[in-house]
């Protein structure tokens, strides 16, 4: 077992030659230990202090992700798991479509790593904050307990689709996709 990311990548390509995504519901190895690999704020995945120059690698590094209650990330295979680090998520989330209009409409983002998301009961959206700033923190579920955050950019188009609602008395703004109403923050 090693804590290369090349040989990681054989070992999830021979597990799953005719899946689309790893069945990392499946995996529960026992962990193998810290692997020397870092996701900076800016999406950047880096390895003993250098930027993993294949995009593929990356790619698919995101698809055996997952973070876990203790919420620490691992990158699983079968029979191995390494936690790494993440400064905020592993993910981005950029580039905001919307399709349709009110409550009906479906709002799309496309992550780093070149996977589209539609914000759903799948992939619900959240704006929380940092604590230190206060500054809004949005993001979007992926699976396994990874999220995406929106870029400033796609934050901003979201923007221009916001609504107030009155929920429980209270006028709150948010956004609506798939028919579900997802809160951004409180009204004026």
């Amino acid at each position: 077992m090693s804590q290369n990311p090349e040989n990681l990548v054989e070992q999830v390509k021979k597990t799953t030659k005719n899946l689309s995504r790893p069945p990392l519901e499946k995996w529960h190895p026992e962990l193998s230990g810290d692997m020397d690999l870092r996701i900076s704020r800016d999406g950047q995945w880096i390895h003993k202090g250098e930027a993993l120059g294949r995009e593929a690698i990356v790619k698919l590094f995101s698809t055996i992700l997952r973070r876990e209650e203790d919420g620490q990330y691992y990158l699983l295979t079968p029979v191995e798991k390494w936690r790494i680090q993440v400064e905020d998520t592993p993910l981005l989330a950029h580039s905001l479509k919307v399709e349709g209009t009110g409550e009906q409409q479906i709002i799309k983002l496309t992550t780093n790593v070149g996977e589209t998301l539609e914000v759903c009961n799948e992939h619900p959206l959240e704006v929380g904050s940092y604590e230190d700033s206060g500054q809004p923190r949005p993001i979007i579920r992926v699976r396994h307990g990874v999220d995406a955050r929106l870029t400033t950019a796609a934050y901003y188009d979201l923007a221009e689709h916001v609504v107030e609602q009155t929920i429980d008395g209270n006028t709150v703004l948010g956004v609506f996709s798939h028919g579900n109403f997802y809160k951004i923050g409180q009204g004026g």
